[in-house]
């Protein structure tokens, strides 16, 4: 396999650790970046973006990064609360009066960001099509009754989340959500980041395959049986309501739609440059980032049936659980997409990271494909 691309010669061994992805895992297309100190040390990329195997991947191939976007999302959201336009204990429904139906008035924006609302999935079953309609969505979401009370329990947002805080977002802002949030966050970095994706792009965009025969880890067979054996359930609400969500990812209307949640096209320079520009307060200042990142939620997910822990619209390190530890620092934070890319950064090392794939694992929590690379760059440093 040709590694294409940049690293700086400490970081040979990175690049050894990605070279075999290709040969001992079923990695079609990936690349990964490093950024310490807003400096790229890597900047590699190999293998394949298409189904058919014949178009190399590229330095500016783009591929669906499913929940790395969620902290683009958060950050966007944050700012609004850093300009003094949301608070982040202030009942969602002063900005979205239909929000307060059915016991909902007094869930605030923090609980949304950190999964502690009660509303990561829908009971009433939706047709496929009103995952592509936005108005259609929030109506469903601002009716809805939480599955637990507010702020008692924590539960992974995984579609939901896009709505929820995207609503917000569009009724303060004033642009729509996708719009809004690329322009806080990517535009000012000169990010080649997208939600809701100019057809123009769909050329640039990895084709999304599954590993075959990978069943992954206990956790991720825990899911995958409640999904498959209990369609009523919280979880397999929330992964399969509407029922198009899982089987999308290479659709055209997936691509174009916005959802802040779940399909940002980006790479792993726009993720490492995101973080980078986290650390370095180009984003959002000191004191909005250390709450971002300030343990919010702990403890047993009700939605992915294993343990998590959220800052405000990130994951928090668990540096003692192996599938659940971003591999570096105790400190990191940063968010994992589902089937394996991830964006995340390491402010004891000043170091922000991004991994992206286009062929999709099957784990809950981290990925361990990103995790060697991971630890890699840790040796690396020393």
């Amino acid at each position: 396999m040709q590694i294409q691309g940049y690293f700086d010669l400490r970081f040979e061994a990175v690049r050894d650790a990605f070279a075999a992805l290709f040969e001992h895992t079923q990695t079609r297309g990936a690349a990964v970046c490093v950024q310490i100190a807003g400096e790229t040390v890597v900047d590699l990329w190999a293998g394949v973006a298409d189904n058919a195997g014949e178009l190399p991947w590229h330095g500016d191939t783009l591929v669906n990064l499913f929940s790395c976007t969620k902290t683009f999302t958060a950050v966007a959201a944050l700012q609004l609360v850093a300009e003094g336009k949301l608070q982040l204990e202030g009942p969602i429904a002063e900005v979205w009066p239909e929000f307060a139906a059915n016991g909902k008035s007094r869930i605030t924006l923090r609980q949304l960001l950190c999964h502690r609302a009660g509303l990561p999935a829908l009971r009433q079953p939706l047709p496929p099509e009103a995952l592509y309609d936005w108005n259609a969505m929030t109506a469903a979401l601002a009716a809805e009754q939480p599955w637990w009370t507010p702020g008692e329990a924590q539960g992974y947002a995984a579609m939901t989340y896009g709505w929820l805080v995207g609503e917000v977002i569009r009724r303060v802002d004033g642009a729509e959500p996708g719009a809004a949030i690329v322009a806080r966050t990517a535009t000012p970095l000169g990010l080649d980041f997208h939600i809701g994706l100019d057809d123009e792009e769909f050329q640039r965009v990895a084709y999304l395959t599954r590993a075959k025969n990978d069943f992954g880890d206990a956790a991720a067979q825990r899911l995958f049986k409640v999904l498959m054996s209990d369609p009523a359930s919280l979880s397999a609400r929330a992964f399969n309501n509407p029922p198009s969500i899982m089987n999308s990812g290479n659709k055209p209307e997936w691509r174009r739609m916005a959802q802040p949640a779940a399909n940002g096209h980006g790479n792993a320079r726009s993720l490492a440059g995101f973080y980078s520009g986290l650390l370095q307060g180009r984003l959002l200042d000191a004191a909005v980032l250390d709450e971002m990142r300030r343990e919010h939620s702990a403890g047993e997910d009700l939605t992915l049936l294993s343990q998590t822990r959220f800052g405000l619209g990130c994951w928090l390190d668990q540096p003692e659980v192996a599938n659940a530890t971003f591999a570096m620092g105790p400190r990191a934070f940063g968010h994992p997409g589902a089937g394996g890319s991830i964006g995340f950064a390491d402010p004891d090392r000043d170091l922000a990271f991004g991994f992206v794939t286009n062929t999709l694992g099957p784990y809950v929590l981290m990925d361990p494909r990103a995790q060697a690379l991971a630890r890699s760059v840790a040796e690396c440093i020393g």
